[in-house]
């Protein structure tokens, strides 16, 4: 597949995951609705960032390093995408229970660290 259909992708399932989150905000109260609705908040939100981080990221690999290599990578773009993804939706869910200091984020952040370590390593 070529590289214009991959990032058409990517965009077009990005703004998808955007109405989807709006649409979240706007019509479901996470407090009234219970977890459901924090669930779906979250959920919505999580690939929203998943698709703005993965496309940053192939942005920056194509400009640094052409588009052969950007395809070749693509692979490593969506799993760093969705670790920084799962990392900001953790950050916000700690935030939200009360239990977000400052050790516990480095110790969230370490641990996406040693995730994506460990992927390299393989």
């Amino acid at each position: 597949m070529s590289l214009r259909f991959y990032i058409w992708g990517l965009v077009i399932s990005m703004l998808l995951a955007l109405a989807i989150w709006i649409f979240v905000i706007f019509n479901i109260d996470p407090y009234e609705s219970g977890f459901p609705g924090q669930v779906f908040f979250f959920a919505s939100f999580f690939l929203f960032l998943m698709g703005v981080f993965v496309n940053i990221l192939v942005w920056l690999r194509i400009k640094f390093l052409g588009g052969e290599v950007a395809v070749e990578n693509m692979g490593l773009s969506f799993r760093q995408g969705t670790l920084l993804a799962i990392l900001v939706v953790v950050l916000i869910g700690l935030n939200m229970m009360g239990y977000l200091i400052w050790w516990v984020g480095l110790l969230v952040v370490a641990g996406i660290f040693l995730v994506e370590l460990f992927f390299l390593s393989r």
